[in-house]
C-alpha cells in the first residue's frame, strides 16, 4: 500500500520538477507530473489529523512523518533513513531503504 498526503505530493511535485531532477530522470515537467498523478490515482489517501511537530531536525521531513503516523503505516521507505529512523520507531514504523523494502516485499510475496 502506498499512502499519501495532499502536503507530501505537493512536496514530490515540487522536488521532481527541479531541473537537476528533471535531467537526471530524462522527462519533462509535463511528463513528471502524469507519473505523480498516476501515484496519486494508486495511493491510499491519508488525511492529517493530528501534527505532532515538531520531531525532527529538518522541518522539511515532518510531513513524510505525519503522513505515515496517521496512514497507519507499518513501513516508511526512504533515502532519508538516517532523519527519520528515531521518530518513526517511537511511532512503531520500521524504517527502511527502497532496496531493503524490495527485499521484503519479495520475502513476502515467496511466502
Amino acid at each position: 500500500m502506498v499512502l499519501a498526503s495532499v502536503p507530501l505530493i505537493v512536496e514530490y511535485e515540487a522536488v521532481l520538477t527541479r531541473p537537476e531532477h528533471l535531467d537526471a530522470s530524462g522527462l519533462t515537467s509535463r511528463q513528471m507530473n502524469q507519473v505523480l498523478d498516476a501515484l496519486v490515482k494508486v495511493a491510499d489517501p491519508v488525511h492529517l489529523w493530528f501534527l505532532w511537530r515538531p520531531r525532527l531536525k529538518d522541518p522539511a521531513d515532518e510531513m513524510v512523518l505525519e503522513t505515515a503516523v496517521n496512514g497507519g503505516a507499518d513501513w516508511l521507505v526512504t533515502f532519508n533513513v538516517r532523519h527519520l529512523a528515531d521518530a518513526a520507531r517511537r511511532f512503531g514504523i520500521r524504517v527502511m531503504r527502497p532496496g531493503d523494502a524490495w527485499i521484503e516485499v519479495r520475502k513476502h510475496e515467496k511466502k
